[in-house]
């Protein structure tokens, strides 16, 4: 057994695949905030491609965390000298690549080391996939939260910043008074126009502490817009023993993912960037059409096969996804509702990406979990399923399907299965959600009031009859007996 780290790693075996670069070539320009599951199999293996052509050796990473946990994270990797195995997996084979394009990272405890190495002019790119509830916005509105407590806390404290957005505008601060060329500033989350999302984010706080400097930010700083696409689970001890088991690898944080990844970015670089053309990622003139697809049949189907699957006991996606019931009403949501609101997309069949999303999620390789895309809906629903419903009823279309699933999430907040299994709690605010759904089981009207998320679409007749029929079957009839209704 091989525990991984720069030594080592010269004698894992033949089929695992190591950088070609040394890492004594590779200096940083970039600062990336959450060295998660996805940026390590999504980011970090654009770059470590490209350093295997030999090219763009200045562009490597420096982690930075805010959270806690980050803590944990930084001395995991540190111990392996920030290498990752990454097992990408289809149906019918696995492969193992080790990737190497971290540097060093930089956890809460070290702010000022953090503050300073934002400022350093080599740092070009400012990246961040911090997930969806990390943007300070209002979730039914999708406007930028002011009143947010941690900016709230930086804009009181804007020479001592705590959270991402006041350390990325510390940094900024700090090259503008420097005349230095400011970073560009880069979301990889799965935010619709996440890089106008970001930009409100980091002029929002500015105008708070200096408008003059939010008048630069908004001017002089670069937001792309990105989609970014890979099925990541999260990594667990079965993960670990099994990269120790398949490959004779003893990695602390291995991540297995699919063989799948897309990238697909608008917008300017201020400073430059790495040649990601060359390893598959798109440049487009409007990034829009893939937020629209991308969002809405993957990130809206995981909705559609999470909380189903979860009341019926299902604990992986596959098998999910091979259940009768949640497949069935995966595709009949998808098919009549959620397509139908997706608009045109360069050069792609709807059809058959929907037919590709399909293939993705039933893959038996991918240990990806139920619970993990139950994690978080009262940040996930307001951006991948309520906007579908408020097209489809200002459309005049059918929303039977998407109220079903609303009521589905409002049931699984209860905190049990159909069989009557605890749910352990599953939201960064589970106790107001489980609080709501125990109020909504005698009165459904109750759940969506929940203005934050729910915005407009609460006001609607049809949603609240749409909902209350759904959330009264689920009650009276089980999750099983309603799909199947449904269905028919």
């Amino acid at each position: 057994m091989t525990k991984l780290n720069l030594v080592s790693m010269r004698g894992l075996r033949a089929d695992v695949a190591t950088p070609l670069y040394s890492r004594t070539s590779l200096s940083p320009g970039i600062v990336h905030f959450g060295v998660g599951n996805f940026h390590r199999a999504h980011f970090a293996v654009y770059l470590d491609d490209l350093f295997n052509m030999g090219l763009d050796h200045d562009w490597a990473i420096i982690g930075a965390g805010v959270m806690p946990s980050d803590e944990v994270m930084q001395k995991r990797l540190q111990a392996q000298d920030y290498l990752t195995t990454v097992v990408q997996q289809d149906a019918n084979s696995s492969s193992a690549r080790v990737t190497g394009p971290m540097l060093d990272f930089i956890p809460p405890s070290q702010r000022q080391r953090l503050l300073a190495t934002l400022a350093n002019p080599a740092i070009r790119i400012v990246s961040l996939t911090v997930t969806e509830g990390g943007y300070m916005i209002n979730p039914a509105t999708g406007e930028f939260d002011p009143g947010h407590p941690a900016l709230q806390r930086d804009a009181h404290n804007p020479d001592d910043p705590t959270s991402v957005f006041g350390l990325i505008l510390h940094g900024l601060k700090a090259r503008k008074l420097a005349g230095i060329v400011p970073y560009t500033v880069m979301s990889c989350d799965n935010i619709p126009h996440n890089g106008v999302v970001t930009r409100n984010a980091v002029a929002g706080l500015a105008r708070i502490i200096e408008p003059q400097l939010a008048d630069w930010v908004e001017t002089h700083v670069s937001f792309p817009n990105a989609m970014v696409d890979r099925i990541t689970p999260a990594t667990s001890d079965r993960e670990r023993q099994m990269a120790k088991d398949m490959f004779d690898i003893e990695d602390t944080w291995p991540i297995f993912c699919e063989d799948y990844a897309q990238w697909v970015i608008d917008g300017r670089f201020t400073a430059g960037r790495p040649s990601f053309e060359k390893v598959g990622v798109q440049f487009v003139t409007d990034v829009t059409p893939f937020e629209y697809m991308k969002i809405r049949i993957l990130n809206g189907g995981h909705a559609l096969i999470a909380y189903a699957g979860a009341l019926l006991d299902v604990h992986f996606v596959h098998e999910a996804m091979n259940h009768p019931l949640v497949h069935g009403f995966f595709a009949k949501v998808e098919l009549e509702e959620i397509i139908p609101t997706v608009p045109p997309v360069p050069n792609t069949n709807i059809l058959d990406y929907y037919k590709l999303i399909d293939r993705r999620f039933s893959n038996p390789k991918i240990g990806d979990t139920e619970r993990r895309l139950c994690l978080d809906g009262s940040n996930r629903q307001p951006k991948f399923i309520v906007p579908v419903i408020a097209d489809n009823l200002a459309a005049g279309r059918s929303i039977r399907g998407l109220a079903l699933e609303s009521a589905l999430w409002c049931r699984y907040c209860y905190g049990t299965t159909d069989s009557g299994q605890v749910i352990e709690p599953n939201d960064p605010v589970w106790d107001r959600l489980q609080a709501m759904s125990r109020k909504a089981k005698d009165n459904p009207p109750q759940w969506l009031s929940m203005g934050d998320i729910y915005g407009d679409v609460a006001k609607s007749d049809v949603m609240r009859a749409e909902f209350t029929s759904a959330l009264n079957s689920l009650w009276v009839n089980g999750t099983a007996a309603t799909l199947r209704t449904y269905i028919q």
